[in-house]
């Protein structure tokens, strides 16, 4: 947390700044906060496309691009002052170290032709000095590959990231809520400084005007350490869940791996090069982010932990499904169990559709809701030219949302948003699934 958030933050000359990696979890927080002050923002996507539904999407310039061919990187950096490297390539699986490697020379090759002026590069925490994971070795070594070009690179290393849709805290989360014997490998012992969210954007904001932090690396976290497990009992204490834990010291990474893909909304490909790095400690050896950027002072992860479990709120959430193009999607995102499904095509009329919406909230009963609140009901809102959404009331194992809108295509589409508390919510839902007059139905 910061004394004065924006105290380091210029808002003019407008400087044009590159973010890599938009469609990932820290660019998603990092763009908002860099347009509010005042900075031209250019996106680096893949595909773009998958932009199209943040709320800043016509405030940004996207260019295409991919980090693994080079030839495609010019056009994006011509005019940059500073260039945010925020990508790593988990999700390719077997060889994604090499990938690393190579992508993070071709993006620093290309700002040096460009005349980038300074690259910001998100690394993870670990000793260089010990044997690492893979995951961890790659994530310093594409630091070492971004300061070969010659242009100044301010390399942050942080761990365990503590926010709604951090891979590492959803990870957290869901076998917290699951599961009230946790069992673990005796490695989860190795300790961690959990580093907030939003505190991680504030020292890359800082990095933009803070000559002095160019060339450097910098580890950032809590002040207190704890063992992993440590990390996962305290969400499950703030959260107010009784769980006991287990270590063993016979469970392989792939099996942990295979567990979380099909429990938490982390995927195979990502799950186990993070349980693999897990064997090593992840702490801050040095003092140089309280050198540098002295009025910053990190949350402890217990409050991070609070302060992520108040914006359990379907308006404060990324709507990735909506990306996908499908019609039907279920998914765990950011805390919440997800059920979209685009309904049918509907009147022109607004005032029609809003009358339907009411109808279906009249005709169907959920198991547990005893009715519902009115939260929000807006124009515009939620990438839709019409919303509505409302909150459950009852007797239930969490908390549920439902809303109903009209795309730009002129559909309509109902979404269910449950944040379950603790495994009978995770029944609830499964319930819901279900039951004949249930989900399904709408």
């Amino acid at each position: 947390m910061t004394k004065s958030p924006n105290h380091l933050i210029t808002k003019s000359p407008n400087p044009l700044v590159l973010v890599s990696g938009a469609t990932g979890y820290i660019a998603s927080r990092l763009i908002p906060r860099l347009l509010e002050n005042g900075y031209q923002v250019r996106c680096l996507a893949r595909d773009p496309q998958k932009l199209r539904h943040r709320a800043w999407f016509s405030q940004v310039e996207v260019v295409a691009g991919d980090v693994t061919r080079p030839a495609s990187l010019s056009a994006a950096m011509q005019g940059v002052s500073t260039a945010y490297y925020l990508i790593h390539s988990m999700a390719a699986g077997h060889g994604y170290q090499r990938i690393d490697l190579e992508s993070a020379r071709n993006f620093a090759g290309a700002a040096k032709k460009a005349g980038v002026e300074h690259i910001i590069y998100v690394g993870g925490l670990a000793d260089p000095r010990e044997k690492l994971a893979m995951h961890l070795l790659s994530r310093i070594e594409s630091g070492v590959a971004l300061r070969e070009a010659g242009v100044p690179v301010t390399e942050f290393r942080a761990g365990v990231i503590a926010g709604p849709g951090s891979v590492s805290f959803e990870m957290i989360r869901f076998i917290a809520e699951q599961f009230p014997l946790m069992v673990g490998p005796d490695w989860l012992r190795h300790r961690s400084q959990p580093i907030a969210t939003s505190d991680i954007i504030e020292y890359l904001l800082a990095a933009l005007v803070a000559p002095e932090c160019r060339g450097e690396i910098i580890e950032l976290g809590c002040e207190k350490s704890r063992s992993y497990i440590e990390v996962m009992e305290e969400f499950a204490r703030i959260r107010g869940l009784k769980r006991k834990t287990l270590l063993l010291p016979f469970i392989p990474p792939v099996v942990m791996a295979f567990m979380i893909d099909k429990l938490t909304p982390v995927e195979f490909s990502y799950a186990l090069p993070l349980v693999e790095g897990l064997q090593n400690d992840s702490l801050v050896l040095e003092p140089t982010a309280r050198r540098l950027f002295p009025l910053i002072e990190p949350l402890d992860y217990a409050e991070a932990v609070r302060r992520s479990l108040a914006d359990l709120d379907p308006r404060r959430i990324e709507r990735v499904w909506l990306d996908s193009g499908r019609e039907h999607v279920r998914m765990k995102h950011e805390g919440f169990l997800v059920d979209y499904r685009v309904l049918a095509r509907t009147p022109t009329s607004p005032d029609v559709g809003k009358l339907q919406y009411r109808e279906i909230l009249r005709s169907k009963k959920l198991p547990l809701v005893s009715g519902w609140e009115t939260v929000s009901q807006a124009e515009g809102g939620f990438d839709y030219a019409q919303s509505l959404l409302l909150k459950a009331q009852g007797n239930l194992p969490g908390e549920l949302w439902l809303e109903c809108g009209i795309t730009p295509e002129g559909k309509t589409s109902r979404t269910l948003f449950f944040a379950p508390k603790g495994l009978p919510g995770f029944l609830y839902w499964f319930m819901l699934l279900i039951l004949k007059h249930g989900v399904s139905v709408f």
